[in-house]
C-alpha cells in the first residue's frame, strides 16, 4: 500500500525521534547534574541554612481560616472532581509557602473526592 508524502514525514520525524531518546536523555541527566554541582557549591560557600527552612523560620501564622466544603462533589462530574483536587493541591502548596500561611480546612471531604485524591495523590494523607 503506497504510503502518502505525509505519512512518510511523520514516520522519519517518529524515527528521528527515537534515535535521538537517548540523547536528550544524557542531555537531561548532564543538565540535573550541573544543577546539583551548582547547588552544592551555592551552599558551600554560604554558611546560612537554604532558602526554604530560612523562609519556614520566618512565617507568621494568620489568625485567617479557609474552608473548602467538599460536599458538593456528588454532583460533579468525574472531570469538574479532578479539577477540584488540582485546586486544593495548589492552595495546600501555596499556603505552606506563604509568610503568612492561613489555617486551611477540608469539610465533608470523601466520596469522588476522597478516592481521587487516594489514586493521584497518596501523600495527603500527611498534609497537615
Amino acid at each position: 500500500e503506497p504510503m502518502s508524502k505525509r505519512q512518510r514525514k511523520k514516520l522519519l520525524k517518529q524515527k528521528q525521534w527515537e534515535e535521538q531518546k537517548d540523547l536528550r536523555r544524557q542531555k537531561r541527566k548532564e543538565k540535573r547534574q550541573k544543577r546539583k554541582l551548582e547547588r552544592q557549591s551555592k551552599s558551600d560557600s554560604s554558611s546560612e541554612v537554604n532558602d526554604r527552612k530560612r523562609m519556614r523560620r520566618e512565617v507568621v501564622p494568620s489568625t485567617l481560616r479557609l474552608i473548602v466544603d467538599c460536599s458538593f462533589d456528588d454532583l460533579m462530574v468525574l472531570k469538574d472532581v479532578k479539577k477540584l483536587h488540582k485546586q486544593i493541591q495548589r492552595c495546600y502548596a501555596e499556603n505552606r509557602k506563604a509568610f503568612h500561611p492561613v489555617q486551611f480546612y477540608l469539610t465533608s471531604h470523601g466520596g469522588q473526592l476522597k478516592s481521587n485524591m487516594n489514586e493521584n495523590d497518596k501523600g495527603w494523607v500527611n498534609w497537615k
